[in-house]
């Protein structure tokens, strides 16, 4: 099962600006079981990309929030989700885009990002 995650990067992860609950060694963990993954931020493009370059995580895609419905056309999977921190943007964008949405501290009980499971458990 192909599971597609969009991950917001301020108040989300551990390296944004307000500092998130999910960490990198998450995002490395679903990337390495498969999953597709990228970051869908507030952040430039440009931003988003040094940001992972600089932390040498392969991303499958970089995005504007707006952009969640041309990642979903792009790209196919059983499952699309979308993790951030804030209502008025980043559920809106998911939610109308057609991807699930989870809080960050949500996200983090899923039991992807737990090196004991195997690809793709959900």
């Amino acid at each position: 099962m192909a599971i597609l995650i969009s991950f917001d990067i301020d108040g989300t992860l551990e390296v944004g600006d307000p500092p998130g609950v999910l960490t990198l060694e998450m995002v490395r963990l679903v990337k390495e079981k498969g999953f597709l993954i990228g970051s869908c931020s507030d952040r430039t493009l440009s931003g988003q990309r040094a940001l992972w370059k600089l932390h040498n995580i392969p991303m499958d895609f970089v995005a504007a929030k707006p952009m969640l419905p041309e990642i979903m056309a792009k790209f196919e999977a059983d499952a699309y989700f979308h993790i951030g921190d804030r209502e008025d943007l980043d559920k809106k964008y998911a939610l109308d885009a057609g991807f699930e949405f989870l809080w960050p501290e949500e996200a983090a009980s899923m039991p992807w990002f737990r090196s004991d499971d195997r690809l793709h458990d959900a």
